[in-house]
């Protein structure tokens, strides 16, 4: 396997963080597929390549459907015959309210995305990754900060985030005897549409609302570029990047 012919699946490619790391690995050589579950987003990512860089496929997916799962990484083996890197972004979060007034169907819609989904893309992953020759691959988790420490109201999206960090290390665990590694980046803060609310105000463990700074999302996609670059016998198990001065160190 040459440079030129490294291959990149990025789940939630359509937007934000996701689109940020899609763009910085096809820039770097990658052929990249795309999926996410708006075709127009995805069309609106893969225009942003880079001339004589790697190539860009639009695969729409659900990831919370197996089935759609296997179908895309069956597209990445059809186009390209392997898959190198791994990188599972989508994710969703539930309404902030208290945990008791959660209905059931906003539980398992993060359950589905943020963890069942995660857990049907590394079993595709890791299947591609065993056949293929050469052997391996990487697998990268877009964990959080809640990860580490929740914010308050966020009990179904906190819950599947430490969810993640058990799957990476299970992964890291298992993968190592097919030269597959696995690996996490806990993300604090990055200017996407998702946190443009933030500059107006967070709510914080005291309860009170206050803006939170944020950070540019490139420095996101070169910490996740620089993950899949490394060797395969080197392993980045877990990275927190973050605003520097957001809530987190102390937070509360």
């Amino acid at each position: 396997m040459t440079e030129a012919n490294r291959v990149a699946v990025v789940t939630g490619a359509g937007s934000g963080i996701g689109r940020a790391v899609a763009v910085a690995l096809q820039t770097d050589g990658y052929n990249v597929v795309l999926a996410g579950r708006h075709r127009a987003k995805l069309k609106e990512a893969q225009a942003l390549a880079t001339p004589h860089k790697g190539e860009m496929r639009v695969v729409p997916t659900d990831v919370s459907d197996p089935l759609a799962v296997k179908a895309l990484f069956h597209a990445a083996d059809q186009a390209f015959g392997r898959v190198d890197v791994l990188f599972n972004n989508a994710g969703v979060s539930a309404p902030a309210k208290p945990m008791e007034e959660l209905s059931a169907e906003e539980w398992r819609k993060v359950v589905s995305v943020n963890l069942s989904g995660v857990f049907y893309c590394c079993q595709e992953a890791i299947k591609l990754m065993k056949a293929q020759d050469p052997q391996g691959g990487r697998i990268i988790n877009n964990g959080s900060i809640s990860a580490h420490s929740p914010r308050p109201m966020s009990a179904p999206y906190t819950a599947t985030k430490h969810a993640i960090t058990g799957l990476t290390k299970s992964i890291a665990l298992d993968g190592r005897a097919h030269n597959i590694a696995c690996s996490q980046i806990d993300i604090g803060n990055a200017a996407t549409e998702m946190t443009d609310s933030f500059a107006l105000g967070v709510i914080q463990a005291d309860g009170e609302q206050r803006p939170e700074p944020r950070m540019d999302v490139e420095h996101v996609a070169s910490a996740v570029l620089y993950m899949a670059n490394l060797p395969l016998a080197t392993n980045v198990l877990n990275m927190t990047i973050k605003a520097t001065a957001m809530p987190f160190e102390g937070r509360g």
